[in-house]
This record gives structure tokens, sequence and C-alpha cells, in this order.
């Protein structure tokens, strides 16, 4: 069973990277209520596709990699993903213990990240954006969580001859699986050596002088993009620079759309930032982590 829970993990990441990803974006389907209704899947993973939006296509591909402004690289204290986050002592650690806080990301949509993120959100007049209010989104949280734990939780206990603390176990399993699956994937293709990592005096003032599109060429990475079986998995996403480039186009278009925008980098002198595996480019990321915890 517990493997079994390992192998649901992979299927879970798998459902975020291919389906729910493109859904939020509005590119699964050329139909409008297809994507609404697929973006639903998220809800199935325990988390909430609103919040998901505004921090991921808001915030995260409007900003990428900036200080204060871009959430992905600002994560709990003990974590250090940008040279501009203050350094602790126990940063210079990090390398060792990230990938345990990896794998709780999943665990924490499903626990207490939506509702302080929804806060967060309606303090800042973000929800405004995704046409709801604080009221409506609270409820609709509330409402997904207890079908989730419904589903995954009481059903299981239910018909399965199993005690809580074996169910607990493989819970955790569950998630840890697929939180770090997600997490590398999107780590990877941000948080490298050679990306570029701004303040928000900096990035306005890039602005006046590049484009959006080469912000994003200069901030994001690619991996494995020979792999077709990797690329089906995680949707398109080893193509992450052409994704942050078209985020409204479906994955599948990114092996062809690739060819063009490597030229037109060569062409431009602009870089084009590749990772031939995508070991290789954990391992890279994994250097930049022990880089920032030591300078």
């Amino acid at each position: 069973m517990l493997f079994w829970c390992g192998i649901m993990g992979v299927g879970m990441a798998g459902i975020g990277l291919s389906i729910m990803h493109d859904a939020n974006h509005g590119a699964f389907s050329r139909y409008k209520w297809v994507n609404e209704f697929m973006s639903f899947s998220l809800e199935i993973l325990g988390g909430y596709n609103v919040n998901w939006r505004i921090q991921h296509n808001i915030l995260h591909h409007s900003f990428t990699n900036v200080h204060d402004m871009d959430e992905d690289i600002a994560p709990i204290g003990l974590l250090r993903f940008s040279p501009n986050e203050p350094r602790k002592k126990v940063h210079r650690f990090q390398v060792f213990y990230a990938w345990f806080f990896y794998g709780l990301m999943t665990f924490s949509w499903a626990s207490n990240k939506d509702f302080a993120q929804l806060r967060r959100f309606h303090k800042n007049g973000l929800l405004k954006s995704q046409n709801t209010t604080y009221r409506k989104a609270l409820a609709h949280i509330i409402v997904s969580k207890i079908l989730y734990f419904v589903y995954m939780g009481l059903i299981p206990m239910l018909i399965m001859e199993i005690t809580w603390w074996q169910w607990a176990i493989g819970f955790f399993a569950v998630h840890f699986v697929s939180g770090s699956i997600l997490a590398f994937v999107f780590q990877i293709a941000h948080v490298m050596p050679e990306t570029e990592f701004l303040t928000k005096e900096t990035y306005v003032h890039k602005n006046e002088e590049e484009s959006w599109a080469k912000h994003q060429m200069m901030t994001t990475a690619n991996f494995s993009n020979w792999n077709p079986m990797l690329t089906w998995y995680v949707g398109g996403l080893n193509y992450q620079i052409e994704h942050h480039l078209f985020p409204d186009i479906s994955h599948i278009h990114y092996p062809k759309i690739a060819k063009i925008v490597r030229e037109t980098a060569r062409e431009h002198n602009i870089p084009y930032n590749y990772h031939r595996t995508f070991g290789g480019a954990v391992f890279q990321h994994l250097r930049l982590l022990h880089r920032l915890g030591k300078a």
C-alpha cells in the first residue's frame, strides 16, 4: 500500500503539471468553459485554483525572480532562493534539508497555505482580478477542503482495514512524493546559477531599457528538451522559456516554438539557458542553494 501511495503521488504531480497548469493558464482547451472546469483539478489535489492563478499567473509570470514580488522565490525563512534575500546562519545547511521542505509543498496546499494566501491576497486587493470576494473565496476553500478530506481520509478509513497512523503515513507519502516532483520541476526552471535575480528597483530600471520578453529569457531555464516522455509527464514545463513567453499557448506546441525562440535569441545575442538532463539541472540548482547558503 505504501508503494501505491508513492505511485499515487507521481500521478498527483502529473495532474498538476500537465492538466491543472495549462487549464489555469487557459491553454488546456480552446473552449473557456473547459479550461474553467479542468482548473478545478487543483481542488482534487487539495489546493485552490484562484490562489494559484494569483500567485502563479499574475505574480510569478509578471515579476519572475523579482524580490518581494515573485512569491515563488519567497519561501519559509529556513530557505534562501535569492541573493536579495537576507542570509541567516541556518542557510549554510539548506542544501542538505531543502529537499525535505520541497516535499511538503502540496501538503501545505491541503492544510494551511490557502487560508494564509487568501488573507494576504485580499489585503492586497488581488482578489478583484479573479472576479471574486473574500467571503465567497473563503467558502469555496472550506467546502473544497472538506470534500478533499472526505475522499482522501474518511472513505479510505471506512473501507480499508488500516489504522489512523497507517493512513497518516500513506497520506504523507502521497504528498511528499508529489511535492518533491513539483518543487524540483519549478525550481530548476528559475532558481539556477545562470538566471537573474532582481530587486523592485532594478526591475523597474531594467524595464525602462529592456523588454518584458527579454526579462523572461534572463530569469528562466529549460531542461531535457530532447526527452518526449518527460515533456509529456511535466506538461511541457521543461520548455519553461517558451511557456513564460507564451503562457496561453498549449504546451504541445512548445517543441516547435522552441526552435524559433533559440534562433531569435542567438540573433539578438540573448542567453538561452538550457540543461541537457533533469539530473544535471537539479545538481546545478543544489549548487546555487549551497552558494546562497554561504554567501
